[in-house]
C-alpha cells in the first residue's frame, strides 16, 4: 500500500510486486471501484512475471475526497498521471502499461492528449503522460465519448494498444469502438460475445486477464526480453 498527494486530497494505491518483473501495469478503476475489487486479476498477472499497481481514485476505497462529487476530468488525468511518474520512479527501466476501465478507460486516454476537446478543453491534445513513455495501453469497456469520431480528426501518437470490449455492454456499446478500431493500426480489438461491461468480473474475466496477459508479454515486455 501507498500514498500519495492528488488533486482533492491523499490517494491511496495498491502495490503488488513480483521478483524480477519483466513489466508493469497501472491500473486506472471505473466508476466506484478501487483496487480492492481487482485481487484476482493482479494475481493472475504476479504469475506471468507482471507487476501492479491500482489506484483508489478520489473518494473510493482508502483515498480521500467526497464519493458523491463528480470529478472533472483533468483532475482525474493529473491524478493518473501523478501515479504514473511515482511507479516510473520506483520502478525505473522496466517497461509499463497503462490500463483503464470505462471511466479509467477516458482517462487513460486523456492522458495521452487522445480524447475530444469537447469532452474536456482542459485535456484535450496536452497530454501529461507523454506517448512514449507507457509501452502499452489497455482499454476495457471504453465509452463511446472517449472517442473524436470525425474522418479528419488528429491522430495523437499512441503506443500499441489493446482493446477488450463486451459485445452485449449496454453501458457503452461496442459499436464505436469498433470503428475507432478500424482507423487505427496500432489497435488491437478483441471482443467477447455474452459479456458485458464489467469484464473483469464477469464469467468471461479468466479469458479477458489471459488475452491482456499474453498481449502484454508480447508486445510490451518482448521487446524487452529479445536479444
Amino acid at each position: 500500500m501507498g500514498f500519495f498527494d492528488g488533486v482533492r486530497g491523499r490517494l491511496h494505491y495498491r502495490h503488488r510486486p513480483v521478483d524480477r518483473a519483466a513489466t508493469g501495469l497501472v491500473l486506472l478503476p471505473g466508476t466506484g471501484q478501487h483496487s480492492g475489487h481487482y485481487h484476482e486479476f493482479a494475481r493472475q498477472l504476479n504469475a506471468a512475471d507482471i507487476a501492479v499497481w491500482t489506484l483508489d481514485p478520489a473518494g473510493q476505497g482508502l483515498s480521500e475526497g467526497d464519493p458523491g462529487r463528480r470529478p472533472a476530468l483533468s483532475e482525474l488525468v493529473a491524478d493518473a498521471a501523478a501515479l504514473f511518474e511515482l511507479v516510473r520512479e520506483q520502478a525505473p527501466g522496466l517497461p509499463l502499461t497503462l490500463m483503464g476501465h470505462s471511466l479509467g478507460a477516458i482517462t487513460a486516454l486523456a492522458a495521452l492528449g487522445a480524447t475530444p476537446s469537447a469532452l474536456d478543453p482542459a485535456v484535450a491534445a496536452r497530454p501529461a503522460i507523454p506517448a512514449g513513455l507507457p509501452t502499452g495501453l489497455v482499454l476495457c469497456g471504453t465509452p463511446s465519448r472517449a472517442f473524436d469520431d470525425r474522418a479528419d480528426a488528429a491522430e495523437p501518437r499512441l503506443p500499441p494498444v489493446l482493446a477488450v470490449h463486451g459485445v452485449d455492454d449496454r453501458r457503452a456499446p461496442i459499436d464505436p469502438v469498433r470503428v475507432w478500431a478500424r482507423r487505427r493500426e496500432a489497435v488491437e480489438l478483441r471482443e467477447y460475445a455474452d459479456a458485458g461491461h464489467d469484464l473483469l468480473h464477469e464469467r468471461v474475466r479468466a479469458r479477458v486477464t489471459t488475452d491482456i496477459v499474453q498481449w502484454t508479454q508480447e508486445i510490451v515486455a518482448g521487446p524487452v526480453r529479445r536479444p
